[in-house]
């Protein structure tokens, strides 16, 4: 299992938010997505520390942060988080990288928080209606029976659904560091809280405004995402100004770990003053 510390905390809103940095040189913020962590960019941040300083983080309710009873997780609060930790850091205009909720998170930040970016780069983002999945659909009607099914029960759905999200077959040690932040009492209700949670009315608010993105933006999609359809990836594209769209073959929905190497490749030609 690899190793992934995110030494620093923050406090939002009476929470614990736990974050990282690495590397030199101009800004660059990785949003991850769910059911994942920061742990999802722990083959490509330490890659793009030799070019940039990385900062890195886990959302309310997700990863090494904060985790409890009540909690607000939804994208209605994670845009807000963005734009104090942007203060906390000092950032006024650092490019980011979003994946799948963070790029939901970094949308809402940039048009309702008046968060800049030097360049946006959108990996197969939760962005344009409809989204989730049927068992996302399913545990939104019923999140309490699930968050109380026994614990070897939900213990043997966190493989399937998680491993869902790879085109390439994952294995056991390779799965285990993005399970293993949902297993016991606590992770068990924050995972089925964070799906009971999601509401299309948090991209609604902000879709309409996509044609006045104030910086330049990419969209990277994998071919066979199984949770969001490649289709959904051209529909945002054209939504957004002069987007520049890569569809990359042999990836899910988590290219991080099926193609790890398109998005550095697609990161190095994009942002600015970036070398191969």
């Amino acid at each position: 299992m690899t190793e992934w510390n995110l030494p620093d905390s923050f406090l939002f809103e009476g929470e614990s938010v736990r974050f990282g940095r690495m590397g030199d040189g101009p800004p660059l913020v990785l949003l991850h997505g769910t059911p994942f962590s920061s742990y999802e960019w722990h083959r490509i941040a330490p890659l793009l520390a030799r070019h940039r300083s990385v900062y890195f983080y886990d959302m309310p309710g997700y990863g090494q942060s904060e985790m409890r009873d009540g909690q607000d997780v939804s994208l209605g609060r994670q845009n807000r988080l963005l734009a104090a930790l942007l203060r906390h850091w000092k950032l006024e205009q650092p490019d980011v990288i979003a994946h799948d909720f963070g790029g939901a998170t970094a949308l809402r930040a940039h048009f309702l928080n008046d968060c800049d970016y030097r360049s946006l780069t959108l990996i197969d983002p939760v962005a344009i209606r409809p989204w989730g999945s049927p068992f996302v659909q399913h545990v939104r009607q019923h999140e309490e029976a699930f968050a109380g099914m026994p614990g070897y029960a939900h213990e043997a759905l966190l493989p399937a659904y998680i491993g869902s999200s790879v085109y390439l077959t994952l294995p056991d040690p390779r799965l285990a560091p993005y399970i293993a932040p949902w297993l016991g009492e606590t992770g068990q209700k924050a995972f089925y809280r964070q799906i009971a949670q999601m509401d299309l009315r948090y991209t609604d608010e902000v879709q309409e405004g996509y044609g006045a993105l104030r910086c330049p933006v990419q969209v990277l999609w994998g071919e066979e995402d199984q949770w969001i359809p490649l289709e959904k990836g051209r529909e945002l594209a054209e939504l957004l100004p002069n987007a520049r769209f890569l569809q990359v073959p042999n990836s899910g929905h988590l290219m991080q770990e099926d193609a790890p190497e398109a998005i550095i490749a697609a990161a190095l030609e994009f942002l600015p003053g970036c070398d191969r």
